[in-house]
């Protein structure tokens, strides 16, 4: 029987920051076993403010998030053996190569028993060149960065998987390379929760969007919902809509 409960899920989730900024409004999402969700929104929506709640970056004001049912405040190793995460901007050792940071990853996620051929093999897997294995990393474009950092991703075998735009200046054929293996990981059952400007990218690949704006989740729809809809015409619209009343 396939297992329907969510592997993320954020209840009544909300942040206020030092400063005053309510950059988190009662958020509720749930992202279930083989489930692409794109989070849209301008910049200082919410999305990366989530993202950095269930990785236990900070903490939450009210509410709680789970992963695989663990509370993320409560029990944060153990929530984080379930969850991978890939960054705009993905934080690598650039004097280590790709099969060397891959393997100071794994090991640092547990996996202590692979191979040089076990990284190799998902180094192919995600199109890294193979002239770049044993390259060091400091010298790798965004879209190798972005590739190694979902091999580290991959290799940790997680359930769940954290993106904060991960096609942020890729390519056009990068970029596509990148979502399809979101395809493949979400095939293979895993939780995908993707933050993204990229709204061509959001409908294609999202089996749910969601719109933020101003800490609120305005607009949540499913990808039959959105077959015969205008994606962009949609978001444009919350955008420039009236703010939000506290």
């Amino acid at each position: 029987m396939t297992d329907t409960n969510p592997i993320l899920k954020a209840d009544d989730l909300s942040k206020r920051y030092e400063d005053g900024v309510l950059a988190l409004d009662h958020l509720n999402l749930e992202v279930r076993p083989g489930e692409v969700y794109c989070l849209l929104g301008a910049n200082g929506a919410g999305k990366t403010t989530t993202i950095n709640l269930f990785l236990n970056f900070i903490p939450p004001t009210t509410g709680t998030c789970f992963i695989k049912g663990i509370d993320v405040t409560k029990d944060p190793l153990e929530a984080k053996k379930h969850v991978a995460f890939v960054s705009e901007n993905v934080m690598l050792y650039g004097n280590f190569t790709a099969r060397q940071n891959l393997d100071f990853f794994a090991k640092l996620g547990g996996k202590t028993d692979l191979t040089k051929n076990d990284y190799y093999q998902v180094m192919r897997r995600v199109s890294l060149q193979e002239k770049a294995f044993d390259q060091r990393v400091k010298n790798f474009s965004k879209g190798m960065r972005q590739k190694l950092g979902i091999s580290i991703a991959i290799i940790k075998d997680a359930p769940a998987i954290l993106l904060d735009e991960p096609t942020s200046g890729l390519d056009p054929k990068a970029a596509t390379e990148f979502l399809e293996i979101m395809a493949e990981l979400k095939n293979e059952g895993r939780a995908v929760l993707m933050s993204t400007h990229d709204i061509f990218r959001a409908k294609e690949i999202g089996d749910r969007v969601g719109i933020m704006k101003e800490g609120r989740l305005v607009m949540e729809r499913t990808r039959q919902e959105l077959q015969y809809e205008d994606l962009v015409k949609i978001y444009i619209d919350y955008m420039k809509s009236e703010p939000l009343a506290v």
